[in-house]
């Protein structure tokens, strides 16, 4: 038997199958990992398909050293969807199957852990017996005494009942009266532990939305869009259907947009699932990953929740495959392969006739347009569960505030709210979309602005350790006592940031204990979920943070939420940015009123009468997507066309740029007098809207690009083009998360 085997090597030139013998008594299975010789190397591969013949001399053909697991770590529909991704991406195909598998198997960089475990080999009715027969060895007697109750006890455990028990063990075994054995030891991930609630009653439109659903999972559709209000109970609908998959033989992938969201759902899954629940993102360690996957891969967990890797989870007969908050931008990787986690779940979905489920109170303006055309199938849930109602909206004109003296960080109805909220025993979370203590420090003399020295970008203080630091690249410096430039002592911090409203809510209300969530604190394995259990536990009543806490938390006793700088995110250098501040304000406001207790929201804004802040005011979806469509139509912007750009990165800035002008030359010289032309509706080479990051100059090549299948080949084109070597580093990327 012949194996077809891709090497793991990133490179265009190996970026075939090669043959290699199947050794008698070896047994090799199409998705196993193997050890394969590859010039005067070894190098791990992976096994595409068996052949008894091979396609030239049999002589010439070399033996595969070793296989690397019992079982293939691929499935086969992972293996075609790997396929796919090379084909869109254009990328080798090891780097397609690389993201189906935990990073760490790579290498054997992680392994099966094991613990040494104990058991005691004398038959029930002797143990008395053989108690009595230890003499004076209290030790002795112990042990027997623990092992008796017939379980398996780990030597760890042991160790802890009893000092120095390795001496009595030894001897107990020497005379075959226990064994010492080593056993699989998972290595959980999941913190604390979770009784089950019964289930709650199902509003009207849930169970609309269930009829839907449940239906699909033995009859194929296309993919759903759940259009729901916050609070509308859309875990819960993600709970049943998940349930009569289970029954049905079948399994669940859940994604979440953000690992702050994987805790909290987490438990609400295990709460009703148990053990039958895998959990897969960054936060876990290495060997956490790999055990969790290695669950799932072995059908030991059928359902499957993490964050945008989880899509390709080897979960078989897969039932039902769940994107939350559907709209985030972190379901998009710009990692090469580049990936849309939701165009993966819709391809697996279709690929292996499972329902996929797009859900979010706020959809991407580009999934409610493929609802309206019908290529989506459009749930909505309008009402909240037991009919509670949407927040009351405040919108503050923070221009008003200046104007009348006010010159606080909060208006005055914001600070009013806050002192009932807090004087009723309340809580409150409020939202500034930027972390730090201010966001940039100024001199008061010259005007200078403390810029990184390495990125293009203005540097933060952080009051906590009176530094400065840069959120692009990690660079900390002391803060100054003079400035740079002049040498004036005239240098103060500007701007605001949560670590300054942190400093002002903990003045104001001393007693009131704040919360603050963001990526500063945040950065211990289980931090998200030790500060959102605090607040839910009561032990702040103030939760104060950036969009980590804008989407998904469900705090019943939360009814007043206040929106800080509600337009940072406008000025965004981005064709998205109005969409994204609706999404975040409309996400965020949905934290309010969602318990027994109504909801009010304060939105404290410099730009009152812009759509995205009025939209999210009203809270009308359909308004803003009728607004934001029209204006996307008009300028030719996604969903009517596609945002491609080559980055250059380099040293110098003259490099980046004169690389984008060739890029831009060429593109024109080749495709200009083709039909192909007649696709590319714009391109211009210019400096990146942050021209440095990490002491690399960017300037890029952007283009829109028709849709239209003609795209294909010309996308194929400029990934060729960007493999191509360059005074600087260069990388194609389609329909990016962020055009910055």
């Amino acid at each position: 038997m012949y194996a077809e085997i891709i090497v793991d090597i990133a490179s265009e030139q190996v970026d075939r199958v090669f043959t290699y013998r199947v050794p008698d008594g070896m047994k090799v299975q199409p998705g196993m990992r193997v050890v394969v010789p590859f010039g005067p190397r070894e190098k791990e591969g992976f096994v595409i398909r068996l052949k008894e013949q091979p396609d030239y001399d049999e002589n010439k053909i070399k033996d595969i050293r070793e296989t690397m697991e019992s079982y293939p770590a691929l499935l086969p529909h992972l293996m075609d969807l790997a396929w796919e991704i090379k084909e869109k991406s254009h990328c080798p195909l090891c780097e397609a199957l690389r993201l189906m598998i935990p990073a760490e198997m790579r290498g054997g960089r992680v392994k099966v852990k094991t613990e040494t475990f104990v058991r005691l080999l004398i038959p029930a009715e002797r143990i008395d017996e053989a108690i009595q027969a230890q003499g004076r060895s209290k030790k002795k007697k112990l042990l027997i005494s623990i092992l008796s109750d017939g379980r398996e006890h780990s030597l760890e455990e042991l160790r802890g009942m009893i000092s120095n028990v390795r001496e009595p063990l030894n001897d107990l075994v020497s005379r075959e009266m226990a064994e010492v054995f080593e056993k699989e030891a998972l290595r959980s991930p999941y913190y604390g532990r979770m009784d089950a609630p019964p289930d709650p009653e199902l509003t009207d439109e849930q169970q609309e939305a269930l009829s839907e659903l449940i239906p699909a999972l033995s009859r194929p559709q296309k993919p759903f869009l759940l259009h729901g209000v916050t609070g509308s109970g859309k875990t819960e609908v993600y709970i049943r259907l998940v349930r009569e998959a289970l029954k049905q033989g079948k399994g669940a992938i859940i994604l979440v947009p953000e690992i702050v969201l994987t805790p909290q759902m987490i438990n609400w899954f295990r709460s009703r699932f148990g053990n039958s629940m895998a959990v897969l993102h960054s936060r876990l360690s290495a060997g956490e990953r790999f055990d969790e996957w290695r669950r799932i891969r072995m059908g030991d967990a059928r359902i499957v929740i993490g964050a945008r890797s989880a899509v390709f989870a080897p979960v078989e007969n897969l039932g039902a495959v769940i994107v939350d908050e559907e709209h985030e931008q972190t379901y998009l990787s710009d990692r090469f392969p580049q990936y849309d986690a939701r165009d993966v779940a819709a391809s697996r979905g279709k690929r292996e006739k499972a329902v996929v489920l797009l859900s979010s109170a706020t959809p991407s303006v580009y999934s409610y347009a493929m609802a309206r055309r019908g290529d989506y199938t459009l749930i909505e849930m309008p009402h909240r569960v037991l009919n509670r109602p949407l927040p009351t909206v405040h919108v503050v004109d923070m221009r008003e505030e200046l104007r009348l003296g006010n010159h606080s960080m909060f208006s005055a109805l914001l600070q009013q709210k806050l002192d009932d909220c807090i004087s009723r025993g309340q809580q409150a979370m409020l939202f500034i979309n930027r972390r730090g203590y201010a966001s940039s420090v100024n001199c008061r003399k010259c005007g200078e602005t403390i810029k990184c020295e390495r990125c293009d970008v203005s540097m933060t203080y952080h009051s906590v350790d009176h530094t400065l630091r840069c959120h692009y690249c990690g660079a900390v410096h002391p803060m100054p006592k003079v400035c740079p430039a002049c040498q004036s002592p005239y240098i103060r911090p500007m701007g605001t940031g949560t670590q300054k409203v942190e400093e002002e809510l903990n003045k104001r209300f001393p007693g009131a204990g704040v919360i603050r969530m963001d990526v500063d604190t945040t950065t211990g394995k289980n931090a998200h979920f030790e500060l959102v259990d605090r607040f839910r536990a009561g032990q702040a009543q103030i939760l104060l943070g950036t969009q980590m806490i804008a989407k998904g938390l469900d705090f019943p006793q939360v009814t007043l939420v206040g929106a800080v700088m509600a337009d940072l995110t406008l000025n965004f250098p981005d064709y998205r940015s109005a969409e994204r501040t609706f999404q975040l304000l409309v996400q965020v406001a949905g934290r309010a009123g969602r318990g027994e207790k109504s909801g009010e929201v304060v939105i404290q804004t410099y730009q009152p009468d812009h759509y995205a802040i009025a939209g999210a005011a009203t809270q009308d979806y359909r308004a803003f997507f009728a607004r934001e469509f029209g204006r996307r139509k008009a300028d030719l912007y996604p969903p009517f066309t596609m945002m491609a750009r080559f980055l250059c990165e380099a040293r110098e800035m003259e490099t980046a740029l004169q690389t984008a002008e060739d890029i831009r030359k060429r593109i024109l010289a080749e495709f200009g007098h083709t039909p192909l032309a007649r696709r590319i509706f714009f391109i211009r080479a210019d400096e990146a809207p942050i021209t440095r990051i990490q002491d690399r100059a960017r300037a890029h090549v952007l283009m829109k690009l028709l849709n239209h299948p003609d795209t294909d080949r010309l996308l194929a084109r400029f990934q060729e083009m960007a493999g191509e070597e360059y005074p600087a580093k260069v990388q194609l990327e389609i329909n990016p998360a962020s055009l910055a």
